[in-house]
């Protein structure tokens, strides 16, 4: 058997390595009654915390179907993390902003997890791990700007 392309098996090996990260951060992270997804969702606020969004902008901007954006939205604002408050523009949705809870409890999530994603990179000098992440970064660009070519 052919080894399929190369591009395919960079796809691929990110595919892995989001499965095995999946797993241990979500074990990482039960103590903090934070599943995965709500902090996925916690970190997409925390890029600009003032920023209000709707339930419809999240599930655009994290690619995933509304009811289970829906979902998570309910549980970060049952907890405090999230607030919800009426959309002037729209009667119909909300939109919702981190709070300082939220804010709190992302930052408690990173710390949780900095430890263990640092071993994984404890023998790769700081340049390595720069290249990777501009190398990513490019990739994450293209797949964002085609997503919104659709």
């Amino acid at each position: 058997m052919t080894e399929p392309p190369l591009a395919f098996r960079i796809v691929n090996w990110i595919g892995i390595i989001d499965q095995l990260t999946t797993t241990e951060g979500n074990r990482l992270l039960k103590p903090l009654g934070l599943p995965l997804p709500q902090l996925v969702m916690l970190n997409h606020f925390s890029h600009r915390p003032d920023e209000a969004k709707t339930v419809t902008s999240i599930a655009r901007a994290l690619q995933q179907p509304q009811p289970g954006v829906t979902k998570n939205v309910q549980s970060l604002v049952a907890k405090g993390w999230l607030r919800e408050r009426t959309n002037g523009a729209d009667g119909r949705s909300k939109l919702l902003v981190l709070t300082p809870a939220g804010i709190a409890k992302h930052r408690a999530a990173v710390a949780a997890l900095t430890p263990w994603v640092a071993r994984a990179f404890a023998d790769w000098p700081e340049k390595d791990q720069r290249t990777l992440f501009a190398l990513l970064d490019r990739l994450k660009l293209w797949f964002d700007s085609d997503r919104d070519q659709r």
